[in-house]
């Protein structure tokens, strides 16, 4: 049996991570050694926004749906990655209506942040997604959106891009590794942690190569 190709496009949780506005909120604690008690245990505390991640709802509205209580079908199914690497600073209408986007896809958003390293300092300047951008892909009735950076909108003190998406449900995955990820359509896997009453949590995402039709 041919084994089956994964690409993994999460990072890597680690103490020297980048992480949101420089918080440096990841800190894991070794508890028990093999030299001391024959046997590793280790826990970790960090944000919920740690390195790849998916939004739910409850981030940004009262009464949005949590994390444990997403549709995990959203985040299951056919995936489109856009190349998006000539944005400077937006990505907007306009380069997301060059691409064939279909009802129920996952758009990924692969921009140049993708260049950044995942231990470097957090970046203020990074690609974004225009709320304008997310009206589109609204439109387009989309199942969720990825970007790869630790956020989907910067200096946007109302939130719309976050808002125009969540306000239909679309969950948002943030953090996620596209320097090795060729644009095009895949299987996208994206498993959150079933964090109870949480806003966010962080996620395992994949992709699977699909057969191009002959």
């Amino acid at each position: 049996m041919e084994k089956q190709t994964i690409i993994d496009i999460s990072w890597p949780i680690q103490p020297t991570m980048t992480t949101y506005k420089n918080k440096n909120d990841v800190h894991i604690t070794i508890n028990k050694t093999f030299e001391e008690n024959h046997v590793r245990e280790s826990s970790l505390c960090c944000g919920m926004h740690t390195g790849t991640h998916v939004d739910a709802p409850a981030h940004f509205l009262a009464n949005g749906s949590t994390i444990d209580q997403m549709d995990l079908t959203k985040l299951t199914g056919t995936c489109l990655v856009i190349d998006c690497t000539q944005a400077q600073e937006s990505i907007e209408k306009e380069m997301l209506a060059t691409y064939p986007i279909h009802p129920g896809d996952i758009i990924l958003l692969k921009t140049s942040n993708s260049a950044t390293a995942s231990t470097a300092p957090h970046r203020d300047a990074f690609v974004y997604l225009s709320a304008q951008g997310a009206s589109y892909l609204v439109e387009k009735n989309i199942h969720a959106v990825g970007i790869d950076y630790l956020g989907i909108e910067r200096n946007q003190p109302n939130h719309e891009t976050h808002l125009t998406l969540l306000q239909k449900d679309i969950p948002i995955i943030e953090g996620l590794r596209l320097g090795h990820v060729k644009p095009g359509r895949y299987f996208f896997v994206c498993l959150p942690l079933a964090l109870q009453g949480a806003e966010a949590a962080p996620a395992r995402a994949i992709l699977i190569p699909q057969a191009m039709p002959s």
